[in-house]
């Protein structure tokens, strides 16, 4: 699952930010988890980041004395994203449970 069709048009660092956050949606992401994820350096996740939340896309909630990032609601598609490499039947059998 990957974020909206709509938001990935942005700068490719804020596309995999929102990718990875899409992917731990529910217990959201540190910054140094998203470092690990994300093909970037530290600097530019940290502009990504800023720009993200300006625009209402993350949360920057404090959880259990950790600063966890997660995507806003409206950014999580319902329909994943199919991968470049599926073809597609892939994508039909997977839709259809085959």
């Amino acid at each position: 699952m990957g974020a909206k069709s709509e938001y990935r048009d942005r700068p490719a660092v804020e596309v995999a930010i929102l990718d990875a956050l899409v992917e731990h949606a529910d217990e959201g992401m540190t910054v140094l988890e998203l470092r690990a994820v994300v093909d970037s350096d530290i600097d530019s996740i940290e502009t990504a980041l800023g720009t993200l939340k300006d625009d209402g896309l993350i949360t920057v909630d404090r959880q259990d004395g950790t600063v966890r990032i997660q995507p806003a609601d409206h950014v999580i598609a319902t329909n994943p994203v199919p991968d470049d490499d599926q073809t597609w039947v892939d994508v039909l059998r997977d839709r259809l449970g085959l």
